[in-house]
């Protein structure tokens, strides 16, 4: 009975712990994902389709979130999921992209840069059995839509809102967690008939049509690099401070007026990531 016992606290607890330490939950992952998949050029598409596993189905976003599943088997990786700042309005790589212990480059940046570099060895005739390419593939896939997430780029004093304690309505959650997965699923209850792909539709129209003219530059990236982490997690600092912390101190209640005029910061970044990543295959995979 006490073995039992254990292990069904041990579960419970995983159970409580994991809102808290995923991206954008399972939705939104899928939708940056699910974005980017169908905006892949003919080699892109051909060499993620080499790389996923068979039980994938040649579906990207069936696999978007992993790396929040092997967290637990891959400790090493927690740190490579968010960045903290030192409680400031900006970014900065050689400052802020570093773990607990102050080592270089343990951040979702620094990840995307490494992943990004692991990739680049596709088919290039080198020996790549220092690197396992599909793993590669959805780090790289994972962790761009993280960067995308704002408060994946938040403040250090509260984990990025992970320890600041609010309501959303009548639910008790931390401030991360609504970021990760509270606007999304009240969106799409809403507003989707609780249907992520016609979530997914939704943006996939915004970008057709409202943000047309913006995809050209979110696509670019400067100086003719592969990836540019660093301008999404620019980006992701500001929306924490504009949007994401704004209005949000600990004990707040967040209702209508809080979701109605956040949903739109979501629905751009999940756009934005799912963008960025099949530019970022589409270079990589030329």
């Amino acid at each position: 009975m006490g073995y039992w016992c254990t292990n069904l606290l041990t579960i419970v607890s995983i159970l409580l712990l994991f809102p808290v330490i995923n991206g954008w939950g399972i939705d939104g992952h899928l939708t940056v994902c699910r974005i980017a998949q169908s905006r892949l050029s003919k080699a892109a598409a051909d060499a993620v389709k080499q790389l996923l596993p068979e039980y994938a189905g040649n579906d990207l976003g069936s696999v978007c979130s992993w790396a929040d599943k092997v967290r637990f088997r891959y400790q090493w990786s927690a740190p490579l999921h968010f960045i903290n700042t030192p409680d400031v309005c900006n970014y900065k790589y050689t400052r802020d992209c570093e773990d607990d212990n102050g080592e270089k480059g343990k951040c979702v940046a620094g990840a995307i840069n490494n992943y990004t570099t692991q990739l680049l060895t596709y088919n290039s005739g080198s020996s790549q059995a220092d690197n396992n390419l599909t793993e590669a593939l959805l780090f790289l896939s994972h962790f761009m839509g993280d960067i995308h997430q704002p408060l994946h780029v938040g403040f250090a004093s509260d984990k990025g809102g992970n320890t600041i304690d609010v309501h959303w309505y009548r639910r008790k959650e931390v401030l991360h967690h609504i970021w990760d997965a509270d606007i999304i699923e009240t969106a799409e209850e809403r507003l989707y008939n609780s249907n992520v792909d016609d979530l997914i539709d939704a943006v996939q129209k915004n970008i057709t049509n409202d943000w047309a003219d913006l995809i050209p530059r979110w696509e670019t990236c400067s100086l003719n690099k592969t990836a540019c982490p660093d301008i999404y997690a620019s980006e992701g600092i500001k929306a924490s401070c504009d949007w994401a912390y704004k209005g949000a101190t600990e004990g707040t209640v967040l209702e209508d007026d809080y979701f109605l005029s956040r949903l739109p910061i979501v629905k751009l970044r999940l756009a934005q990531g799912g963008v960025r990543l099949a530019a970022t295959l589409n270079r990589i995979f030329q």
